[in-house]
């Protein structure tokens, strides 16, 4: 009988599924969007700034962008553990693509919250 050993972080079905959940919360909150722009487009700063100010649009906003981030996380780590070999050079790669993503993270919170 053959054991099989396995190796690796185990994280591949996870990932994968919580990817298509995030395309997923993202084509949702587009059509959201794009059905209000389309019933009532804004014209102005002041438009736009309304279309921003109900609550539940800056939480859907955010969860969408939250989205965003986790699902370029994902795909921008296995790339990276895909065609990056030398694993000094990955792990730096994966630190300023966090810190990247975390700042983006960080200045959306502080532009959805300050309109």
């Amino acid at each position: 009988m053959v054991t099989r050993v396995v190796v690796g972080a185990h994280y591949g079905l996870g990932d994968w599924l919580l990817q298509r959940l995030t395309a997923v919360v993202m084509a949702v909150y587009l059509v959201m969007v794009g059905v209000v722009l389309l019933c009532n487009p804004p014209s102005d700063y002041l438009t736009w700034k309304a279309l921003f100010a109900p609550q539940w649009f800056r939480v859907a906003s955010l969860i969408f962008l939250l989205g965003v981030f986790y699902h370029a996380w994902i795909g921008m780590r296995d790339i990276l553990m895909d065609y990056v070999k030398p694993v000094a050079v990955r792990l730096g790669l994966e630190v300023l693509v966090a810190l990247a993503l975390i700042a983006y993270a960080c200045w959306s919170i502080t532009i959805l919250w300050r309109v």
